[in-house]
């Protein structure tokens, strides 16, 4: 004999995702269910819940690689998510990765290059292009402002140290701190990146504006060139 199928309104209410947050808490759900909430509707094949779990099946789980999903490859990879779930999806996703940034700027003070890496870490380390940032600091090592140099494609991007040291310059900072990201996750510096950042140390001693880091930014990790004793 064949079960029914219960749809989603035919659940109890404690296995509603909405129904169960109001019972349980946020902190009940699980990432199948929160993806189901900013879904909403699912398709007269699965509901909602059953396609949050799919498209998370596919980046295993994993939310980091999820946020590098360009939304309209979920639109034309997964049946039954159009462009309102898909923008809705990257909406929070980028939500997320602002919050991050917010908690990292209230430190405000780079005292060492974990400090770096928190504060350029919500910026780029999810994305899947790769993109130059830079920090301006006072004489304390205080932050006062930021500010994306370029962006590139997967494997570089191009970095104008003209530019740089006119912006450095323009807000009278004491010295910078460089990053950018590896979207493969590796935090090996390549050569170029090894030259860039003689060129901009030395740069920055006519100028008298100190290059104090140059991070990368990988998966979860980063590479210090102060920390390595190539600064």
């Amino acid at each position: 004999m064949t079960k029914k199928r219960l749809n989603l309104k035919e659940w109890a209410d404690e296995d509603k995702p909405r129904e169960k947050m109001l019972k349980k808490g946020i902190a009940a759900l699980s990432d199948g269910e929160l993806l189901a909430i900013l879904f909403r509707t699912g398709t007269k094949e699965e509901t909602a819940v059953e396609l949050a779990r799919r498209v998370l099946n596919s980046v295993h789980n994993n939310l980091d690689e999820l946020s590098k999903i360009p939304f309209r490859d979920l639109c034309k990879n997964f049946k039954g998510i159009g462009i309102t779930k898909a923008t809705t999806l990257a909406a929070a996703l980028e939500l997320g990765r602002r919050h991050r940034q917010a908690s990292a700027l209230e430190k405000k003070q780079i005292l060492c290059s974990r400090d770096a890496y928190n504060f350029f870490s919500p910026i780029i380390e999810d994305l899947s292009h790769e993109e130059f940032w830079v920090i301006f600091l006072n004489h304390s090592n205080k932050i006062t402002d930021s500010l994306r140099i370029s962006s590139g494609g997967t494997a570089a991007t191009t970095v104008d140290v003209k530019f740089i040291f006119k912006e450095a310059i323009n807000r009278l900072s004491s010295g910078i701190i460089i990053a950018h990201n590896h979207p493969s996750g590796s935090i090996a510096p390549s050569k170029e990146d090894k030259e860039l950042t003689a060129k901009i140390s030395s740069g920055g001693k006519l100028l008298d504006v100190k290059l104090l880091d140059h991070i990368i930014v990988g998966s979860k990790t980063y590479y210090s060139f102060l920390d390595q004793g190539e600064l």
